[in-house]
């Protein structure tokens, strides 16, 4: 037996990814209960997610969850759920840049914050990182525009820009830019930099593991003994980093570098973490150019030295995507500028069946 519960919801691309939206008043306050739903609406626990909303990819099974604010100083409040596909898990230790995109437009269309003007900045809090993020969403004459012409490798034609300024991204989860204190870590042999910058990432020189760097992803999840190798420097760069259970979690996310070769700055591949990306994740993005501002990091090296201000070029499967580095005029930190697009796809009513040995009475 199980009980129905009906969830109102909106499907929207954001950047590279795609998911629904929740308002985080319908859905279950209990965090188990809440997962649960998660899992059944993507319909985890497939290769293929046939029974849900995922697209049997890690890039089509995330989920926004927007509530007002919990912070001072923020407008909203965003939580990330990273739902894997073939296991019945969330994880909710990463934030994602790509998912973040719609957030702004999300909050203002349910009425969480109001239009101020052409250009409307809203102050996102994310919960998995505390960490404080503007978006800047086009609202002209008050209502969020969706079409324009900025474009983004990895998602076809054009849409309205939405920019997204990363403060105070170093330390994201662990506290600290250097979570292990060196800007390269030795591990079994092969060096590696492990860096915490809106996300936590372990970076590896593609040449290291026997590879050009310039694989397709599937010829790299193709590669089971390479992947293999993979986790086993991650599950210790995790570990050196100070996160609790790595095996558990998507964080830290690998990341091969090799030099760019198509006019960036640098070129990679980011795994999250068992896959390869088929672009390049926003959050990823921000670590990777905060990693080539750094000395002595992998991502240094290759990059060359480089004055701030600076746009950081990553190219990545799909084409490329640049960063812009500052300085903060508040603070004198980095600060990290991204641009994205976001659509909003279908509104609607989610039908979710829960066992009733799991469910607790919620409001259908």
């Amino acid at each position: 037996m199980s009980q129905t519960m009906r969830i109102p919801c909106v499907i929207m691309r954001g950047g590279t990814s795609r998911g629904p939206y929740f308002l985080a008043s319908d859905l279950p306050t209990d965090p188990a209960l809440r997962d649960e739903v998660l899992i059944a609406a993507m319909g985890s626990g497939h290769e293929l997610q046939v029974d849900g909303l995922g697209g049997g990819h890690a890039l089509t099974s995330k989920v926004a969850i927007i509530g007002p604010p919990t912070r001072e100083g923020a407008d909203v409040d965003y939580l990330f759920a990273q739902v894997l596909v073939r296991e019945r898990r969330v994880d909710i230790s990463p934030n994602c840049g790509n998912m973040l995109a719609g957030v702004g437009p999300f909050a203002l269309e349910c009425g969480l914050v109001r239009a101020t003007g052409d250009v409307t900045p809203v102050r996102i809090h994310n919960v998995n990182t505390q960490k404080i993020i503007e978006a800047r969403i086009m609202t002209p004459n008050g209502v969020v525009r969706y079409d324009g012409d900025a474009t983004i490798d990895g998602v076809p034609g054009s849409a309205a820009p939405i920019y997204l300024a990363f403060h105070n991204a170093a330390g994201s989860k662990t506290g600290h830019l250097l979570p292990t204190g060196s800007p390269i870590d030795l591990i079994d042999g092969v060096e590696v930099s492990c860096v915490d910058a809106a996300m936590p990432i372990m970076i590896v020189r593609a040449k290291d593991l026997g590879l050009t760097g310039y694989e397709t992803p599937a010829e790299l999840n193709a590669n089971a003994n390479f992947l293999k190798r993979l986790e086993a420097l991650r599950l210790v760069a995790g570990a050196r980093m100070g996160i609790e259970n790595v095996a558990d979690k998507v964080i830290p996310k690998p990341v091969l570098l090799a030099p760019p070769h198509a006019g960036g700055t640098v070129h990679a591949r980011y795994f999250m973490p068992h896959d390869c990306h088929n672009a390049l994740a926003v959050t990823g993005s921000v670590a990777i150019a905060t990693a080539a501002i750094t000395p002595g990091t992998i991502a240094h090296q290759i990059a060359g030295q480089h004055e701030l201000p600076v746009n950081i070029g990553i190219e990545h499967p799909s084409g490329r995507i640049d960063i812009r580095m500052e300085i903060s005029s508040d603070n004198g930190t980095p600060v990290a500028m991204a641009v994205r697009t976001a659509r909003r796809i279908m509104e609607g009513t989610l039908i979710v069946n829960i066992p009733n040995q799991t469910a607790k009475p919620v409001a259908a």
